[in-house]
């Protein structure tokens, strides 16, 4: 991948074909109770690409049933493949039949990981039927992105990521919202202690400066990426935020590109 001078990959984007776009946007609004910040679409997310500064985008969607997983990969491969600009991960579901099938397409497409979204999917992080799809990620170094935390739910619960550890020591997790959205306590007692990776999306709006840097200390430069979890947000206004802090400046640059690079074999 050729690098720009600018250096910064957002590791947290949703997209969504356009049947769908407006319904979809509009449900994410809904079960977060925030207006979104943008469309939601791969153009949307292009044109204003060079405003924001962002080389790279790692553009997923979740399929919230089991018959929406095949449409929603074909989409995200469809569009990576016509913009290089976009990074893929893919979904997948528990329920669906011919799981290890879309396994195999999704190594031969060559998605760079998974997303998977346990509140919007409903299953628990630890859920035995969750077992097939973390062989095939432990086996092969698949990353997966996971949204972790939800003040409403158990299903991300920031506890069970080193319960998931100890049945499969080798995933390579990235863990959403600083490890815990809305869950800040509980990702600051189970998540350090882990060797997962986690990004700042949908984090700045609840938290002030001082509360985001006790994160980032907590962490360390090393294991964390930026991400806005657009369309939530508008990644240009959280990156400025990012870059308004006290923050070294090989600090930043791991955050804002060179771990996302790593972790990701860029």
């Amino acid at each position: 991948m050729k690098q720009s001078k600018r250096k910064i990959i957002d590791v947290h984007a949703h997209i969504f074909p356009e049947k769908i776009r407006e319904k979809a946007v509009e449900a994410i609004g809904e079960f977060y109770s925030a207006p979104m910040q943008r469309k939601g679409s791969p153009d949307d997310l292009l044109t204003y690409r060079e405003k924001a500064g962002i080389d790279y985008f790692v553009v997923h969607s979740v399929a919230t049933a089991p018959k929406q997983v095949l449409h929603i990969n074909d989409f995200i491969h469809a569009q990576t493949q016509e913009h290089p600009e976009l990074i893929a991960f893919a979904t997948l579901h528990p329920k669906m039949d011919c799981l290890a099938d879309e396994i195999e397409r999704v190594i031969q497409l060559g998605f760079s990981g998974i997303k998977l979204h346990p509140d919007f999917q409903k299953f628990a992080i630890t859920d035995s039927s969750m077992g097939p799809i973390y062989d095939f990620c432990q086996a092969t170094g698949y990353p997966i992105l996971f949204h972790t935390g939800d003040y409403r739910y158990h299903y991300s619960n920031p506890c069970l990521i080193p319960r998931l550890l100890e049945s499969f020591p080798r995933l390579r997790l990235i863990c959403a919202h600083f490890g815990g959205w809305t869950e800040w306590k509980e990702a600051e007692k189970y998540i350090p202690g882990t060797n997962v990776m986690v990004d700042c999306s949908s984090c700045f709006f609840t938290m002030t400066d001082e509360r985001i840097m006790e994160f980032m200390n907590m962490y360390g430069e090393d294991r964390i990426m930026f991400g806005s979890d657009y369309p939530m947000w508008d990644a240009g206004t959280e990156l400025a935020r990012l870059r308004s802090l006290p923050l070294s400046k090989t600090a930043l640059e791991k955050i804002q590109y060179k771990n996302a690079a790593e972790f990701l074999s860029l």
